[in-house]
């Protein structure tokens, strides 16, 4: 392999049961070493207090304001007043007997309160637990008990979830701290279940400033993150202060190697959900660097209003969300009339060429960006430097999208809860990571071990398989489930279940999924994801879950389908009804099925690959019936016991027919 990686070890046979595996590559960042963390560090609190006291009159944390019931300009925290904020609440929460490795729970969407309560806990030692937002009320008692929380920071509008779960939780549970006001009926329905409230000014009163803080050290459990997982119940993912901060390190280190690091002229736009690490680690990032923090309203509706507002220097998406820019600006190119999109045409297809010889970025047309693209650039707010993308592979042709037409350095990468956040980075301004999710980071070792029952070999001329990872950001295993740990930490290696295939160049690309795979009837494998993935591209489908039975010889799927596409094929078709009756409609249903398999027939999926039978789900699939995780990964064992009665009926209307 190439300029990018290293080979530290060689490759492994085959031996019995366990499977032959590749070698052994780095970064060429850490060819002689994994990046250690420096003496001097034992708690990412360091991180904040140090920006605080190197520039205590910077903004750090911003909100927009709301007068007369419309949102203003952004209203800023300085660093100092943060950091007091952050004094005082870890002052308050000792009044109340949590201690140092005790745990606080948090909960709520992105605001400066959920950051000032993070490094609360962090500048005393307390393990700090997100409860998700969208887990619903079960998972959160859940979380509450099994991690043995005793006090919970909350949003106002979330309290009544929480007391909704005291009968259940108050043996651990005994304080509530709202992000804002609680009320009087709350707080004695809370008294009554022995848990005492306060509002986020109570509660900041009842702290003092001259507090000495408890001893921190590097081992300490920073987070107990629970992951929702696509099976069973939540597992709590133990990440240490050493694992997170060498983790914000090693993105430090990246940046100051390829493309430029933060700085307090930074801002960065804060959406993606802070239960999940993968923005944990980005806004420590920017704690770390002393940049500015601007939160949005937590309102999809208002998402791009407060992009725009704010306007940003740094901005973190997922495929999900660079997707939906994507249609909405190709929309408009199509709409622009035929002059506008044959220009636009040309200067896409001038600076992807000069992207694809190598040339920077900022150097490829600088021309064009001005007179073309910075309509787009606009859109983002004008100032992005610096584009990420994570959470799941974005698709090949958004990324090339982004990388011409948002006049900025986008990098993929690709990471786990318990990886803390990104493992693996494509590198800026080298063009040829598209369509991969880079290098491993500076801390992290990364080796592919073969997968015989799916047909990947590590050992082959391209190297395929299971991803597996080595190094100074893993987590410490799963919280109580030492049975769940001992399943994917095998001799010091992570099994990540996803796989990769090594590029020439070093990079990895994340091509498959080891556990979602079924056996028909007839012995064939099936490698469920790659075959969903394909049939995602057909026009028709936003969403599809395909299903196998192991005692039957083909598949079935549930597809939600495009409503505008399916009103305007019956419209043309003289199918007549609304789009739920439309959905049961036979006609619609073999148009969509014909239209599918011809998107499988394009890209030479086999014979048994293609589906016999579809059924049309008008409503999307949701977390209020527990369909998808928080990441919109599909919950298979969910849909399954969902769509039971719905996949015994299609198959035995796909028998009917072949007889």
């Amino acid at each position: 392999m190439s300029f990018y990686t290293v080979k530290v070890e060689d490759s492994r046979a085959e031996a019995g049961d366990v499977p032959s595996a590749g070698p052994v590559y780095r970064c060429i960042y850490a060819k002689d070493g994994l990046m250690e963390l420096p003496p001097g560090y034992d708690s990412p609190w360091d991180f904040f207090s140090e920006s605080a006291k190197r520039n205590p009159k910077n903004p750090a944390l911003g909100r927009r304001q709301i007068i007369d019931g419309k949102a203003g300009d952004y209203s800023w925290i300085s660093y100092q007043d943060a950091y007091n904020s952050a004094i005082r609440i870890a002052s308050a929460i000792r009044t109340r007997s949590v201690n140092p490795g005790d745990r606080c729970g948090i909960y709520g969407p992105n605001c400066p309160e959920w950051i000032i309560s993070m490094e609360a806990c962090n500048s005393s030692g307390i393990t700090y637990v997100p409860l998700y937002d969208t887990l619903g009320a079960n998972a959160v008692e859940f979380i509450i008990n099994h991690a043995e929380i005793s006090l919970v920071f909350v949003q106002d509008n979330k309290i009544p979830a929480i007391l909704s779960c005291l009968p259940n939780c108050s043996s651990n549970l005994k304080t509530i701290v709202s992000f804002g006001n609680i009320s009087e009926s709350q707080k004695k329905e809370a008294t009554e279940h022995g848990v005492e409230c306060f509002s986020w000014e109570e509660f900041v009163s009842m702290g003092s400033l001259e507090d000495e803080l408890p001893a921190k050290y590097k081992t300490d459990i920073c987070t107990i993150m629970y992951t929702s997982g696509t099976t069973g119940e939540p597992k709590g993912v133990i990440l240490s202060n050493a694992a997170f901060m060498s983790e914000v390190l090693s993105m430090h280190q990246l940046l100051v190697e390829t493309d430029k690091p933060g700085t307090e002229e930074d801002t960065y736009f804060s959406f993606l959900p802070l239960a999940h690490i993968f923005d944990q680690i980005i806004e420590t990032y920017c704690i770390y660097r002393g940049a500015s923090i601007g939160f949005w309203q937590a309102d999809i509706r208002y998402l791009i209003e407060d992009l725009l507002v704010l306007k940003p220097t740094i901005f973190c998406g997922v495929p999900r969300v660079y997707d939906r820019i994507y249609t909405g600006i190709m929309a408009k190119i199509l709409a622009g009339g035929t002059v506008r999109k044959a220009l636009f045409d040309f200067a896409y297809n001038y600076k992807l060429r000069n992207l694809e010889k190598g040339i920077q970025q900022d150097k490829s047309a600088p021309l064009l960006d001005k007179l073309v693209f910075d309509k787009i650039k606009q859109g983002f707010g004008g100032r992005v430097r610096l584009m990420l993308s994570g959470a799941a592979p974005l698709p090949k042709h958004v990324e090339e999208f982004l990388r011409v037409t948002c006049c900025t350095v986008l990098s993929q990468g690709y990471g786990l809860t318990e990886s803390c956040g990104g493992c693996f980075t494509s590198i800026a301004n080298v063009y040829s990571m598209i369509g991969t999710v880079g290098v491993p980071m500076t801390t992290i070792e990364a080796r592919l071990e073969s997968v015989p029952e799916m047909g990947y070999d590590a050992l082959g001329s391209v190297p395929r398989g299971e991803i597996c990872l080595r190094g100074n950001t893993l987590f410490s295993g799963y919280h109580k489930r030492e049975d769940l740990t001992k399943d994917v930490l095998v001799n010091g290696w992570f099994h990540t279940g996803d796989i990769g295939e090594w590029q020439a160049d070093g990079a990895m690309k994340i091509i498959d999924r080891k556990k979602n795979i079924f056996k028909l009837s007839q012995g064939e494998y099936v490698a469920v994801e790659n075959i969903e993935s394909t049939y995602s591209r057909c026009p028709l489908v936003t969403a599809i879950w395909v299903y196998g039975n192991s005692f039957e010889s083909f598949l079935v799927a549930i597809v939600v389908p495009d409503k505008t596409a399916i009103e305007e094929w019956a419209a043309k078709n003289n199918e007549s009804g609304d789009y739920i009756s439309l959905c049961k409609n036979s006609n619609v249903r073999k148009y969509v099925l014909d239209e599918l398999n011809a998107e499988a027939q394009n890209n030479k999926l086999r014979g048994f690959e293609m589906l016999k039978a579809v059924h049309l789900e008008p409503v999307p699939f949701d977390f209020e019936r527990d369909l998808i995780t928080p990441t919109f990964k599909l919950k298979r064992q969910q849909l399954l016991k969902y769509y039971k009665d719905c996949i015994d009926t299609l198959y035995a209307e796909a028998k009917t027919s072949k007889k």
